[in-house]
């Protein structure tokens, strides 16, 4: 006999409802609780609890009836199982519902049911014991996996209390089992002869479904989901490494149950890794002539950007096995960074797949979630190479200076393995937690600025600037490109608007003022609008004039009455045109349209006074021209400074203004009581206008000195004349950056004369011809030279030497 103590279980227990299966005892099963009765007793009993009593659960089979009320206690089995609960697992997502481990001890039956609610509680007999069967324990264990084919011979097995009627109703069960494995190992000794032939024999069902149902049904579509699963696993062309997890978590998948949560994860991580592109790629097309010709005809001017596209190219037309280019496309808004990458994916035949990274700050989108949380999934790499289905494709990194920071990681971090041509052919992801080969990838990313980017992440990437177009650039864009998509977005040909250049120069002059032409697109966008309404009422009309109620001369006093009207786009009774005369976009149609001028040349006004100069400034968004103004009045002689200025350029206004001082004799520059120190009695206020926005660096020093010296001289400064540069104490000169768009900002303001520091005289031969000859620069090493370019007829009172004038 065995040692076992018996097993007295309380009078009264709570009862939990199961509709899962049979719970036998000497047997474990996994139930999964989300009624409300069953929730209450788990948080009641085995929440609060502490004693061994309050663990022991009396656990009844319920077939749930959908005709019943979910608030009354539908009639209970008579004979249940006493368990023990030995483990709870809960979450409250996506609603609170807890799974229960649970262990059968004995039989016991109901003699009355004590109360219902919050969960029922009933007074119990125990029928059997534990330890009077001890070797048969296993033999209820296996019962109660074996006997999976109808839900009422388990009900039957509960019931019988004697060990002989158990036997009598479990051998005929168990008999037919093992007959089923028998056929079933025979099949696979066949299967192995002939791969072939496939005999599909499923082992007896398990108890917890009703033969015939539709939860029996699904049952059969899962079971064959997961045989096409496994046959997809042994096709595949995954590396080894990948391979073997996948069997291995297949193998998990077949024991596991399907209630359990777990089952689901399993099932979409290995449908995730055969969809995987693991060894599928497309073939590059390597025509140079080609692709020269395609990316002319999407993109007009970016001639550095698309030189580099061609190189990439050729070297692969070289070498097959070239690893994919980190590219970085820097530039302002509107300029064709984004559309340029679709262009490149066009022209090599590849796919292509954008991923905007602006505002991300979770890491997990890049590298994805583990799979031990609720609801993970992989990271955008490896859901962008799912979405393509080949693993050589173009990823547009969109906005990757918009990058956040967040508790979760750094996203920016979590680049610097996919974005290294010598790691990524290695990169993991953590919800795959396997590699992937990236080699073959081409990313092209895109920002506005490389300032916001950390420096470990810009050293991976091969920096390819985009700057601002031109005005002719523009009006060719213009023309060739976005008002032929303008006109088809609008249902509009060229036979009903014409739009000539001379209009699109006064859009772009006095209607927009940007380095792209994104503004100008919508400008477009307006007057095909309001040309569509007017074709569309010319239309509407000539229709009522066909209706034969409609007197001819009616329609005859209509067109005599349109035709006294004077002409305006916007002038309804202006239809007596005939339908194959277009409409003309000119000045007078734009202002009916977009109505006055956003844009006026007012930078002759602005320096009609002493103490105003105009400087270029650098943004994220293109080069503008910058106003400095600056007045003197009695004070203590104190510096202020407005326009939300950054500490390098309130540094430069007091480099600037203690250079004067130290000047002041040398230029004859006195304060309002004519003394050489300009600050006695003297405060100064500087003010950058548009105080809205943030102003900072060190490209304004020499602005900022030439309005001081144009304050205290009482000259003007030129108003055709901008200027950049960083000065030093000693009054030097030294190089700034973002020349070009500088440049191309002066043009586009109308000014003629621009002074650099001299060390920048490489960079304007980036500069568009046509601009260079519209402009004269000044290169200048000191503020005497700045000085004398600014003010007419020079500043200083000796003879100065010439000044470096250049007309390129």
């Amino acid at each position: 006999m065995s040692s076992l103590s018996p097993i007295q279980i309380p009078s009264r227990l709570p009862l939990l409802l199961t509709h899962e299966g049979v719970l036998l005892p000497g047997s474990t099963m996994r139930t999964s609780v989300d009624s409300a009765r069953n929730l209450q007793l788990v948080r009641s009993r085995l929440l609060k609890g502490t004693s061994l009593q309050s663990t022991i659960l009396g656990v009844i089979p319920n077939t749930p009836d959908p005709a019943s009320d979910a608030q009354d206690l539908p009639p209970l089995h008579r004979i249940g199982t006493a368990a023990l609960a030995v483990q709870v697992v809960g979450s409250n997502w996506p609603k609170p519902h807890y799974t229960l481990l649970i262990t059968g001890l004995c039989r016991f039956q109901i003699v009355q049911v004590i109360k219902e609610k919050p969960y029922p509680v009933a007074k119990v007999e125990q029928l059997d014991w534990l330890e009077e069967f001890p070797n048969t324990c296993k033999t209820r264990e296996e019962l109660g996996e074996l006997s999976e084919q109808f839900y009422k011979y388990a009900v039957q097995i509960l019931d019988a209390v004697s060990l002989e009627e158990r036997f009598k109703m479990t051998i005929p069960l168990l008999v037919r089992q093992i007959e089923g494995l028998k056929l079933l190992q025979k099949t696979r000794k066949h299967k192995q002869d002939d791969d072939k032939r496939v005999i599909a024999i499923r082992p007896i069902r398990r108890i917890t479904h009703i033969p015939g149902t539709l939860e029996d049904e699904d049952e059969d579509e899962d079971n064959d989901d997961i045989v096409m699963l496994e046959k997809k696993i042994r096709t595949s062309s995954m590396p080894d490494q990948a391979h073997k997890v996948c069997v291995k978590e297949i193998k998990r998948l077949k024991k596991m149950p399907q209630s359990m949560p777990e089952y689901a994860l399993t099932r979409n991580y290995l449908e995730l890794m055969v969809e995987l592109p693991w060894n599928k790629s497309t073939t590059d097309r390597l025509d140079i002539r080609a692709a020269r010709i395609l990316l002319d005809n999407d993109h007009y001017a970016m001639e550095k950007l698309k030189k580099r596209v061609l190189e990439y190219l050729a070297v692969r037309q070289l070498k097959n096995n070239l690893k994919g280019p980190i590219l970085c496309f820097v530039g302002p808004p509107g300029v064709g960074k984004t559309s340029v990458g679709r262009s490149v994916a066009k022209t090599l035949g590849r796919e292509f797949h954008r991923i905007a990274l602006g505002g991300v700050c979770d890491q997990s989108d890049i590298r994805g979630h583990r799979r031990t949380y609720v609801g993970s999934m992989p990271g955008r790499i490896i859901n962008g190479l799912k979405t393509v289905g080949v693993n050589n494709p173009v990823f547009l990194l969109d906005e990757v200076d918009k990058l956040g920071k967040s508790l979760q990681g750094d996203p920016a971090a979590a680049l610097l393995e996919v974005l290294d041509p010598e790691q990524n052919h290695n990169f993991t992801d953590h919800y795959l937690n396997v590699a992937f080969d990236l080699s073959q990838v081409l990313f092209i990313a895109t920002a506005n600025t490389t300032a916001t980017i950390p420096p470990a992440l810009l050293d991976r990437m091969e920096i390819i600037q985009v700057p601002g177009y031109t005005q002719e650039e523009k009006i060719e864009i213009a023309h060739r490109h976005l008002i032929p998509k303008q006109l088809e977005q609008h249902g509009l040909t060229p036979q009903q608007i014409q739009i000539p250049q001379v209009t699109t120069l006064d859009i772009i002059t006095r209607y927009t003022r940007e380095a792209g032409v994104r503004s100008l697109d919508r400008k477009l966008g307006a007057i095909c609008r309001a040309v569509a309404v007017k074709v569309a009422e010319g239309q509407h009309r000539e229709a009522r004039l066909d209706r034969p109620d409609v007197a001819e001369g009616e329609g005859y006093r209509e067109h005599i009455v349109e035709d006294t009207k004077p002409e305006s786009i916007n002038d309804t009774t202006d239809l007596a045109l005939p339908p194959e005369m277009p409409i003309l976009i000119d000045f007078h149609a734009l202002k009916d349209i977009l109505g006055p001028p956003m844009y006026e040349m007012e930078v002759s006004e602005r320096l009609s006074q002493p103490g105003v100069a105009i400087g270029l400034a650098w943004t994220p968004l293109g080069g503008e021209i910058m106003f400095v103004e600056a007045s003197r009045m009695d004070g203590e002689g104190q510096l202020t400074l407005t326009g939300q200025l950054g500490d390098v350029m309130k540094e430069s206004a007091h480099l600037a203004i203690s250079w004067l001082r130290s000047n002041a004799k040398k230029y004859h520059l006195t304060n309002a009581s004519g003394s050489f120190d300009l600050l006695e009695n003297t405060d100064i206020h500087l003010h950058f206008p548009a105080g809205a926005v943030t102003k900072d660096g060190p490209s304004a020093g020499v602005t900022i000195a030439t309005c001081l010296a144009s304050l205290f001289s009482g000259r003007l400064v030129c108003s055709d004349v901008a200027m950049t540069g960083e000065i030093t104490l000693r009054g030097l000169v030294l190089p700034v950056g973002g020349i070009k768009d500088k440049v191309l900002a002066a043009h586009r303001a109308g000014l003629k004369r621009v002074i650099i520091p001299q060390r920048n005289e490489k960079d304007l031969e980036e500069i568009p011809g046509n601009v260079r000859q519209d402009l004269t620069f000044v290169t200048a090493t000191c503020l005497d030279e700045v000085l004398n370019a600014a003010f007419d007829g020079g500043f200083t009172v000796s003879t100065r030497p010439g000044l470096l004038n250049s007309k390129l």
